[in-house]
């Protein structure tokens, strides 16, 4: 179908949700008055108040169209010819989300979400890269919190090395800073819900380092020793000018989703044969360390065990709710890297450092991620245009995307340590 006959630049579907707000509050306020859009959910009324909403706050500007639609296959591809670009922030993705990425691959509409959910990531690869390739479709999952700010964290180091010293990168180890946030009830009932799912041998088997990659990881990083017996028992490990760093919780997406990354630029040649992304969170010291990782792995075993899934369902947010915005707009988020230039000689090393850091609520930079996403897709030329269509990542999106993100107030830094 031709891009001239879509009516829309971008639908959020899901708009009324928690995460869908944000992203609708930030296209209305910030993307440019000519783009247009829509919003799209089940309840009428519910679109109909958001879009009365937005009007009162941004007079001058043209409120966006409403779209009635239901997670049935006919609806959505029907709302999916409407529009160049579809936002689903229509989570858990495990549950609701396989429908809406199956119609816009098979529509050749661009798509972006915010999961987080590695194992259904990896299903919707293996069932339907080829069919977008086929149609044109630029598919880009986890373009929120999980995992945008560490993909273009990592590209835009690997691309400093390379525009600086004309190398490839070795080891980057990546870390969540500093973080003041709460997580929303679409979040929580993603984590009580998706072992409902998958089971651990599949959540294994998606978490593998090289399991989203469109080439074979090579020799030398397959070859690489990996973490150490010390790190593996206690969680814990110091890194030069980052500090003590433990285990992340979306260690996991992020991890693979970069690793994808590697993959879709010249099949790993821009980032090397020898990169390898390591994900952690900081620590205040060893010990807090160590009861985080242990923490963690008995967390995940609970959650293995339906009663407990039962229990803590009955005692969280439900889907669509979440912090209030005044109390969510006091949070921060901080992530920084370090990146080992892929150097011959081992008595000159290259290292490079960067820095992203959001004031105010995560859901808010989730809802400026995918507002700024769907503008990029709309009306740039990136290399994920080039790559012609198929499973991306945010990194793909490139300079133009990380521009956008930047001018939006994600603070950034990069610069090569002495």
């Amino acid at each position: 179908m031709a891009e001239a006959d879509r009516l829309f630049e971008c639908i959020v579907l899901g708009a009324t949700g928690y995460t869908g707000k944000y992203t609708a509050e930030h296209i209305a306020r910030q993307l440019p008055t000519d783009f247009k859009w829509a919003v799209a959910g089940r309840n009428s009324s519910k679109l109909e108040q958001l879009v009365n909403e937005l009007q009162a706050s941004h007079p001058d500007r043209s409120p966006p169209s409403i779209e009635v639609a239901n997670l049935q296959k006919s609806e959505l591809v029907a709302l999916a010819k409407k529009t160049k670009v579809l936002i689903s922030t229509v989570g858990p993705y495990h549950l609701y989300g396989s429908v809406v990425f199956e119609a816009c691959a098979e529509t050749g509409t661009h798509y972006l979400d915010v999961t987080g959910e590695t194992p259904w990531v990896y299903d919707m690869i293996n069932k339907y890269h080829e069919t977008a390739k086929r149609s044109g479709a630029i598919m880009i999952p986890q373009n929120g919190v999980e995992s945008a700010p560490p993909d273009l964290l990592c590209w835009s180091l690997v691309s400093y090395l390379r525009s600086t010293l004309n190398v490839g990168t070795g080891e980057l180890v990546q870390s969540i800073y500093d973080m003041s946030a709460a997580p929303s009830g679409g979040t929580l009932a993603t984590v009580l819900t998706i072992f409902d799912t998958y089971s651990i041998s599949q959540f294994m088997k998606a978490k593998e380092r090289w399991s989203m990659s469109t080439v074979a990881p090579p020799v030398e990083a397959k070859n690489h020793p990996g973490k150490s017996i010390g790190e593996q028992l206690t969680g814990v490990r110091y890194v030069k000018d980052l500090g003590c760093m433990t285990d992340s919780l979306q260690g996991a997406a992020d991890t693979t989703l970069i690793h994808r990354s590697w993959s879709l630029y010249d099949g790993g040649k821009f980032y090397g044969p020898n990169f390898r992304v390591e994900s952690y969170m900081r620590a205040r010291n060893a010990f807090l360390g160590f009861f985080f990782h242990v923490s963690l792995a008995i967390g995940l075993l609970a959650l293995a065990l339906p009663p407990f899934r039962w229990l803590m369902k009955h005692l969280v947010y439900a889907p669509g709710q979440g912090p209030e915005k005044e109390e969510a707009s006091k949070g921060h988020t901080e992530w920084r890297a370090i990146a080992n230039a892929d150097v011959s000689d081992p008595n000159d090393p290259k290292r490079a450092y960067a820095r992203m850091r959001w004031e105010g609520s995560l859901y808010d930079l989730t809802g400026v991620c995918l507002a700024e996403a769907a503008l990029t897709l709309a009306r740039d030329n990136t290399l994920a245009h080039q790559i012609g269509g198929g499973v991306m990542t945010p990194a793909t999106l490139g300079e133009a995307y990380m521009a956008r993100l930047q001018k939006a107030g994600l603070k950034t830094e990069i610069k090569m340590l002495p």
